[in-house]
């Protein structure tokens, strides 16, 4: 049975990794995500779980991922 919501969130030089309740990682390029890029490590640290648990919030940066993004390897939407 997958279980898809958020278990732990942390970060790596370029990475966003996310490891969920059943026990698979999703790693994403950090470049993806603007906000999460640009942001402090103390910032990028305070994030919350949303949505049941499908996804992640940093108030602070305004950011709002969900699993079933990340699974599908989306980037953010691209602002102009």
């Amino acid at each position: 049975m997958t279980d898809e919501r958020v278990l732990d969130v942390r970060f790596d030089d370029a990475s966003l990794i996310v490891d969920l309740m059943d026990g698979r990682t999703i790693a994403a390029p950090l470049a993806w995500y603007p906000r999460l890029l640009h942001a402090t490590a103390e910032q990028r640290s305070a994030w919350e779980r949303a949505g049941g648990g499908y996804g992640i919030h940093w108030p602070e940066i305004d950011e709002d991922l969900s699993t079933e993004g990340l699974l599908r390897g989306a980037p953010a939407p691209r602002t102009h």
